[in-house]
């Protein structure tokens, strides 16, 4: 007698021989049937069920080390094993639900639709679901990227239906490998509880000369389409071309230009105004086009940066329309001197900074960290037009006080001045700048350059809050108002840390704590009793949120709420068409250059907002994943 191996029903029942067509049970020696009459027919079903009916301890047993064994799997019944051959019929709800997330994957990690052919994806697909017939390109292009599009499309036309005032960014987009041209629309809005959103509308294929009739008509389609009228554009975000601002005022439609545009051109101004920097600067992209076009120069500047213990980077090269890579360029070189020196000692490079130029390279990158710094303010998601006065201000400050350290760079420091005083000369008296900086209560009023500005925008928001009172009193739905009591603390999760050390914020928080507001004889009428109950209110920390204080704060200052709904919505660059863009030039390259201009459009606009309705799936994803990596950390 022996026992066979394999299975954890064998430590239940022995075999007379191991082609013996019966096994004896250990419990009650009983001679059972193996099934069939041949060897490759014999299985363990008939001994499983034999414990199942006369031993239910000993089953139990076998239950508990199958698992262990097998990793929970079952033993299949017939029926079971042949409905795990037969494949799901196309239309039924287990292939609808698989087709619909290989779209998802398609969309949101931007893989082309020809995955669905690729053997290896194939593979995979028939691995984890045997019985999934895999669907073809030609249906998930025709059908299943329609249907998708139109359920989002609805989505999105749900959320912005009852939404008051939306701001908005567009641009235009020329593919460099097909003759496609976009031009986008991505729309920006608060919800009821001040929770920002955003959705890409647009990036319709725009064929002809790009006149500003022919960007107003498209645009006026756009609206139409996504059933917006004039009244809830709050205000449209654009490049300074001046085909797209004429667009906009043909449209009828508030428009202002992008902030990072125009810093672009005041730190150009900077860099070409003194001969020694742009010298230096050119010497420096000698220095890096150098080693990009040589991969046996960096290898050498590599096994260098290891032998001096440095952690081997590239260098990076710049932009010329996009000013902070020329900054990235010069502080990535400043910090490779060392080894950069010590290659230039044994191989040729085509410049060769001097002493004096190292030592300008270091003070151009400090001239320019506070640039640097102001754009990746303003171009983040959570940016707002609140954003762009004190950042100016702070700007201004900065370059108006000189310091030994200018030595050098004084020229381009003071050029760099007069450019910001010149193309942000206006920013204070544009009433969309100066009321959202009102209405931001990390700014309030402290960041006006004069009383004078300071007092128009009050008197402009005064104005407003009375203009929307006598609305409201008009539906009948107007309260008197009490003088607002303490607010309430709104921390952000930064709040408690120390302060960033960059003279950035340092300069941003020294003018937060210069000018405190007299509160002055407060009045009954209720806009004066919200106005002086908010400026006479301290500023709330410069890390805090902004949307969660008048999350907080609305039923307090109801008419100051409606207005921050309205205000703090915009952006103040137009980052997120230029964001949408990069997307699209990753789904239309060259070897999708025959996509059309009308699925490209799909394709992005599916991969920006599907994640916004997949949000739940993909929190519980994060926490799975989260979950998972602590495991195994500790399992380590």
């Amino acid at each position: 007698m022996e026992r066979a191996k394999g299975s954890a029903i064998w430590n239940f029942f022995t075999l007379p021989q191991p082609t013996h067509s019966t096994a004896t049970c250990n419990t009650c020696a009983a001679m059972v049937p193996r099934g069939g009459t041949k060897t490759s027919s014999y299985n363990t079903t008939n001994l499983i069920k034999h414990l199942q009916r006369f031993h239910p301890n000993e089953h139990a047993q076998f239950v508990e080390l199958n698992q262990q064994k097998g990793g929970g799997l079952k033993q299949l019944t017939l029926k079971e094993m042949k409905e795990r051959g037969e494949k799901f019929p196309p239309n039924s709800v287990q292939a609808t639900k698989i087709t619909e997330r290989i779209l998802n994957f398609i969309v949101m990690d931007g893989q082309p639709l020809s995955v669905v052919g690729d053997k290896g994806f194939r593979l995979l697909v028939n691995h984890l679901e045997p019985r999934f017939d895999m669907v073809s390109r030609k249906y998930l292009s025709e059908t299943a990227l329609r249907e998708l599009h139109g359920k989002v499309c609805k989505h999105i036309l749900k959320e912005i239906k009852d939404v008051k005032s939306i701001s908005f960014t567009t641009d235009i987009w020329s593919s460099d490998v097909s003759p496609v041209s976009l031009l986008s629309l991505t729309a920006h809005w608060l919800d009821e509880t001040f929770v920002p959103h955003s959705a890409m509308l647009n990036a319709t294929n725009f064929r002809g000369s790009h006149t500003s009739e022919a960007i107003a008509a498209s645009r006026k389609e756009m609206f139409d389409k996504w059933q917006i009228p004039l009244s809830k554009i709050h205000v449209i975000l654009r490049d300074n071309a001046s085909n797209m601002r004429k667009a906009m005022d043909n449209l009828g439609a508030r428009s202002v230009g992008c902030v990072a545009h125009t810093m672009q051109l005041v730190v150009n101004e900077g860099l070409l105004s003194q001969r020694a920097v742009s010298d230096v600067v050119a010497c420096a992209r000698q220095i890096v086009g150098h080693f990009k076009h040589s991969p046996l120069a960096y290898s050498r500047l590599q096994d260098i940066q290891l032998e001096m213990n440095m952690q081997p980077k590239r260098l990076q090269q710049d932009v010329k329309t996009r000013w902070n890579s020329t900054y990235y360029m010069v502080e990535r070189l400043t910090e490779q001197k060392r080894a950069l020196s010590a290659y230039s000692v044994d191989h040729e490079l085509p410049s060769i900074p001097t002493a004096n130029q190292w030592a300008l390279l270091e003070k151009i990158k400090t001239c320019l960290e506070p640039f640097e710094e102001f754009t990746r303010k303003v171009s983040t998601a959570t940016s707002s037009t609140a954003d762009v006065i004190p950042s100016i201000t702070v700007l201004k400050r900065l370059f108006s006080t000189e310091t030994e350290a200018d030595a050098g760079i004084k020229t381009m420091k003071k050029t760099l001045l007069a450019a910001v005083d010149k193309r942000f000369s206006t920013v204070e008296d544009e009433p969309l700048y100066a009321l959202s900086t009102l209405l931001d209560p990390r700014y309030k009023d402290r960041f006006f350059t004069s009383a004078d500005s300071a007092k128009r925008a009050k008197d402009a928001l005064a104005k407003e809050l009375e203009e929307d009172l006598r609305t409201t009193t008009a539906d009948g739905a107007s309260k008197a108002l009490e003088p607002p009591g303490k607010a309430p603390r709104v921390e952000g999760a930064a709040a408690a840390q120390s302060r960033s050390s960059s003279t950035f914020m340092k300069e941003f928080d020294k003018i937060r704590g210069e000018r405190e507001e007299d509160p002055g004889a407060a009045s009954s009428s209720s806009t004066a009793v919200q106005l002086h109950g908010y400026f006479t209110e301290g500023t709330i920390p410069a890390t805090d949120d902004p949307y969660k204080y008048w999350g907080v704060n609305r039923q307090r200052f109801p008419g100051l709420a409606t207005s921050a709904f309205k205000y703090l919505c915009a952006p103040c660059t137009s980052v997120e068409s230029e964001r949408l863009f990069s997307t699209v030039s990753t789904i239309l390259d060259e070897k999708r250059n025959r996509l059309t201009a009308e699925r490209a459009e799909m394709l992005a606009f599916l991969n920006k907002n599907l994640p916004v309705m997949l949000k739940p799936d993909l929190e519980k994803l994060e926490i799975s994943a989260s979950s998972s990596q602590t495991q195994n950390l500790s399992s380590k």
